[in-house]
C-alpha cells in the first residue's frame, strides 16, 4: 500500500514536471513567433522637460527609420540594444524596455532635468544638468534655469565633461541655488572672470553681487538674505548699485 502510494506520488511529480517543460516550450515558441503589435512609451521627469518626447523616442528606438520595431518578430528583437539607442540621446538618464503579455513594447524613460545653462561666444550655449552633465541647447524647449556667463564660465566646460568633475564648487553653488526657492526665483544669472570670481545678478533689484570667489557659500548666502530681508526693506530696494560679500562677517553695500 505504502509503495503504490510512492509511485503514485512519483508518477505526479513526473506528470507535473512535463507540464511545467510544455508551458514553458509553448511560451518560448509563442514568444518566438510573436510579432511586436505597438510601442507604449512612458516618460518620466517630463514636467517643464520637453526636451524629447515619444516620438523621438520612438524615432530612436527605430534607429531613425532603418529598423522599424512593429511588425518585427520578438525573436529578432534585442532590447539591450534598444535601451542603448534610447540612452545615445543626452537627455536620457535611464530607460527600460520589455515585452508585455499583448505583443506590445513597453517603454519607459526617466529624463535629465537641466538647472543652468552656460553662455558661451565661440559655441553653442550649454545646459548642466541635475547630475553635472553638460546638455546640448535645443530649438525644442527653453528652460528658465540659471544663466552662467563669462570668461570663467566658458572654461568650466570647456573639456565637455561632467561639471562635477571641471568645477565641483560651481556645480555645488548652482545646486544650492536650485534647491531654495527663494534663491532660484531671485537669482537671474553668475557671471565668472578669468580668476574665477564671482559677480551675481538678480531677476528684480537693481544691485548686482560681489560675491568673490567660490568658497563659504552657504554663509555668503545667509549674509546676502540678510540684506535682501531687512536692510532693503529700510533703504528701497534700488537704493544701493552693489553689495559686497567678499569679506567674512561683513557686508559692504555702495
Amino acid at each position: 500500500m505504502f509503495k503504490r502510494f510512492k509511485i503514485a506520488k512519483s508518477v505526479k511529480v513526473l506528470l507535473s514536471v512535463m507540464i511545467l517543460f510544455f508551458l514553458i516550450a509553448f511560451a518560448n515558441r509563442e514568444y518566438g513567433t510573436e510579432t511586436c503589435n505597438n510601442i507604449f512609451v512612458t516618460i518620466e521627469n517630463q514636467h517643464e522637460n520637453y526636451y524629447i518626447d515619444k516620438q523621438d523616442v520612438i524615432n530612436l528606438l527605430n534607429h531613425g527609420g532603418d529598423d522599424v520595431i512593429i511588425g518585427k518578430p520578438f525573436y529578432d528583437i534585442n532590447l539591450k540594444e534598444i535601451e542603448n539607442r534610447i540612452l545615445t540621446s543626452p537627455y536620457v538618464k535611464e530607460t527600460e524596455v520589455f515585452k508585455d503579455l499583448k505583443g506590445n513594447l513597453i517603454v519607459k524613460a526617466n529624463l535629465r532635468r537641466p538647472i543652468a545653462r552656460i553662455i558661451r561666444s565661440e559655441k553653442k550655449d550649454a545646459y548642466i544638468s541635475e547630475e553635472g552633465e553638460i546638455l546640448p541647447v535645443t530649438n525644442k524647449f527653453n528652460s528658465r534655469v540659471v544663466l552662467i556667463s563669462g570668461k570663467g564660465g566658458e572654461e568650466v566646460i570647456k573639456a565637455e565633461t561632467s561639471l562635477l568633475q571641471t568645477n565641483p564648487a560651481l556645480f555645488k553653488m548652482i545646486k544650492f541655488i536650485n534647491k531654495d526657492n527663494f534663491w532660484k526665483a531671485q537669482i537671474a544669472q553668475i557671471e565668472i572672470s578669468e580668476n574665477r570670481e564671482v559677480i551675481i545678478y538678480p531677476q528684480i533689484t537693481k544691485q548686482y553681487v560681489e560675491f568673490g570667489q567660490i568658497e563659504d557659500i552657504e554663509e555668503k548666502f545667509k549674509k546676502l538674505k540678510i540684506f535682501y530681508k531687512r536692510i532693503l526693506p529700510l533703504k528701497g530696494w534700488n537704493y544701493y548699485e552693489k553689495v559686497n560679500l567678499k569679506y567674512e562677517g561683513q557686508i559692504i553695500a555702495d
